[in-house]
């Protein structure tokens, strides 16, 4: 172990010792979802996507996320009826609440999602300020896998089946936020970004298998992110089959880029240039000129991003051609009745 991430591991045991003897417990079921990468897995439509499932099962979820990067000091209600991501009139409130809070508000116009670095203190904040439910409440804990000041039932831990841990090192050699034993911490697995036609028995077998090795209990499920529909700069739906042989510039600030490339390839159109951003970028006039430049240049019929990038894009003048590509979390319904069966 190097030196910087020999510095990282131990304030990373410092911190995990300080939070975990002074955790605390919300009085309803908390399922958390994340990662022990940085980035790359998929969290934000994970959580979406166990957000409707409780939805469908009676349920009253309440997403809890820090925020990343977000400048709102205190817990706060990220309030989706201030949020119109294609009519230009969210301003700044990507900058003010974060990237994937506004993506989760936007998605999940009836769900409230609270942002505060103190997962338990924006969970009591939410209990406080709502009305008293019909139905038992449920919190979704966004990127909870390090958040150890806060009590969870269930552990969901994402795994990227295209590349699961990097270089295999810690921050800052590498994109592991913890070391590998960490996984026993686990209630579940998912491998993300596996296409069912897409997965190598080799690769998928040696990955379980890794992960078995880990932590034997827990059960492994596979997950894909699908196209699930296409908007214009003004919200209108866009029909996907009128991309089919058109030439299309995408861009994107994701921390895996090349699974949008894929999704966009996915589309049957031409890719006449891509554009990959750092995760979490924050766009400029200049960014955007450059990119209507560039598709011009490459005579492109459509410009193309996701809708984490478009919510960035909202103050802004866009160009009639720019679509934004809607993508979700599918896996097999298992997943949803091993995660939901903690709660009566």
């Amino acid at each position: 172990m190097m030196l910087s991430e020999f510095i990282y591991y131990l304030g990373y045991s410092i911190k995990k010792r300080y939070s975990l003897k002074n955790q605390k417990r919300l009085p309803f079921k908390v399922i958390s979802i994340g990662n022990i990468t940085v980035g790359g897995t998929g969290k934000t439509p994970a959580a979406i996507a166990v957000a409707e499932e409780a939805e469908k099962r009676g349920l009253n979820p309440v997403i809890l996320t820090r925020g990343y990067r977000g400048k709102a000091k205190g817990p706060c209600f990220v309030i989706s009826s201030q949020l119109s991501a294609f009519s230009g009139q969210q301003k700044n409130l990507s900058l003010l609440y974060g990237d994937e809070p506004v993506l989760m508000a936007e998605r999940l116009k009836d769900v409230p999602v609270v942002k505060c670095a103190d997962r338990y203190e924006g969970g009591m904040f939410a209990l406080q300020s709502l009305s008293s439910p019909n139905s038992p409440v449920v919190f979704i804990l966004d990127d909870g896998f390090q958040h150890w000041k806060l009590h969870r039932d269930v552990n969901i831990v994402l795994v990227n089946g295209q590349d699961p841990y990097g270089n295999r090192k810690m921050l800052p050699l590498g994109p592991l936020r913890g070391p590998l034993p960490e996984l026993k911490r686990a209630d579940m697995f998912v491998v993300t970004n596996s296409p069912e036609g897409e997965r190598s028995p080799d690769a998928t077998s040696a990955l379980v298998s890794e992960l078995n090795r880990y932590n034997p209990a827990a059960p492994v499920f596979f997950s894909e992110h699908r196209l699930t529909g296409i908007r214009v700069g003004n919200g209108s739906r866009f029909e996907t089959d009128s991309l089919k042989d058109k030439r299309v510039y995408a861009f994107c600030g994701l921390a895996n880029p090349e699974s949008f490339r894929q999704t966009v390839q996915s589309l049957g159109c031409d890719i006449g240039g891509f554009k990959a951003y750092r995760d979490h970028h924050k766009y400029s006039k200049d960014d955007m000129s450059y990119l209507e430049a560039q598709a011009k240049t490459l005579k492109c019929d459509f410009l193309i991003t996701t809708e984490k990038d478009m919510v960035k894009l909202g103050e802004m003048k866009v160009p009639e051609n720019l679509l934004c590509a809607e993508i979700s979390f599918h896996t097999d319904a298992a997943f949803f009745d091993q995660v939901f069966s903690c709660i009566p």
